[in-house]
């Protein structure tokens, strides 16, 4: 048994799939039935923490898991059955644009009365709802660029060199204490959140479940790497003001330097990110592959659908005074000076 010990352990389940999908990978249970699979919720709870746990099988893992079970031909069929129901609800309740200019011009254009997370928090929001956002999101920004990284194989040309220009930095352009996920685990830190990878699996809503879900549906599959490039492009256009927005809040909570230097980082990166993304990624990609463009608008209005379902989730819970999360993470630590919590230990205590 080749057990990897990289990863955070398997979390609690959220209904039968997942528990079936967590008893076999413990080696203790059969996989879930199709039956069981079609009878899901495509954006609910079971199915999408259950298509969570396959993926995650191609990143770090669980450290109680055999790494073997990455390409297990039996899960890989549960993971198709999973997809299946994921991937047409959104084409048919996500997608709003033929092409992906539509999609992307569109994003360009912010709203006079905005009115999302990042304007909520820039507002009005409190230190505990910054801290929610931070956990909702670390499940995606600890491992931060990884998912689109996959389609940099099946790509070419001036796609090619622009999307691993931009990648290159995200991964910190040749040093390990600039690379992204680095910075937001350090923004943890100043949060008083605990920086290990995964650690709040358990406390993660759905909806947030389900926006990292879709990168790696989309990195995973080479037929939908036009949607990735339209997920990827959706990310560099919305991110610049969204952080600039972010970087205020995390100034007017008192977050820490850190957490400031995250967005502040993002609204300069990203700004030019922006430009490169759609000018070779996006238009390179086109043309070489012009059949690709209804899929790059797919991935950008997919990308909207389930980041607004999200916005709604936080903006909802919050409005009421209420926690965002499944389980609210406790009050906020913070390390004493010169001793600042390093990756898989800072923070508030597992």
């Amino acid at each position: 048994m080749n057990v990897t010990s990289s990863g955070p352990t398997l979390p609690s389940a959220r209904g039968r799939i997942s528990a079936a999908l967590i008893e076999y990978l413990r080696h203790t249970g059969p996989l879930p039935d199709s039956e069981e699979i079609s009878a899901a919720a495509p954006l609910g709870d079971d199915l999408q923490l259950a298509l969570y746990l396959c993926y995650e099988l191609h990143y770090r893992g669980f450290s109680d898991v055999d790494a073997d079970r990455e390409w297990d031909p039996e899960l890989l069929k549960v993971r198709a059955a999973l997809e299946q129901p994921f991937l047409q609800t959104l084409r048919d309740t996500a997608t709003v644009h033929r092409h992906a200019d539509e999609a992307l011009d569109e994003l360009l254009v912010e709203p006079v009365d905005g009115s999302g997370v990042s304007h909520f928090l820039r507002d009005e929001g409190e230190l505990w709802q910054v801290r929610e956002y931070a956990a909702q999101r670390s499940l995606y920004h600890l491992k931060e660029a990884d998912p689109h990284a996959w389609v940099l194989p099946r790509l070419w040309g001036r796609a090619k060199a622009g999307m691993a220009a931009v990648e290159f930095d995200e991964f910190g352009a040749g040093r390990a204490d600039r690379v992204h996920a680095r910075l937001f685990a350090d923004l943890m830190a100043d949060l008083g959140l605990n920086t290990a990878y995964g650690h709040y699996l358990d406390a993660t809503g759905v909806e947030a479940l389900a926006t990292v879900n879709l990168m790696s549906l989309f990195g995973l599959h080479r037929v939908l790497r036009g949607a990735l490039v339209g997920h990827f492009a959706t990310v560099e256009i919305t991110s610049s003001p969204g952080s600039r927005r972010l970087a205020q809040a995390m100034r007017r909570t008192g977050a820490g330097p850190a957490a400031e230097h995250f967005y502040d980082e993002h609204v300069e990166a990203d700004a030019v990110h922006e430009q490169v993304v759609r000018r070779d990624v996006v238009a390179g990609l086109l043309e070489e592959e012009p059949h690709l463009d209804g899929d790059v608008a797919f991935g950008a209005d997919a990308t909207t659908y389930l980041e607004d379902r999200l916005a709604e989730r936080l903006l909802g819970a919050w409005r009421a005074e209420e926690s965002s999360l499944r389980v609210p993470v406790r009050p906020a630590f913070r390390p004493r000076t010169g001793s600042p919590a390093s990756v898989g230990t800072g923070g508030e205590a597992p």
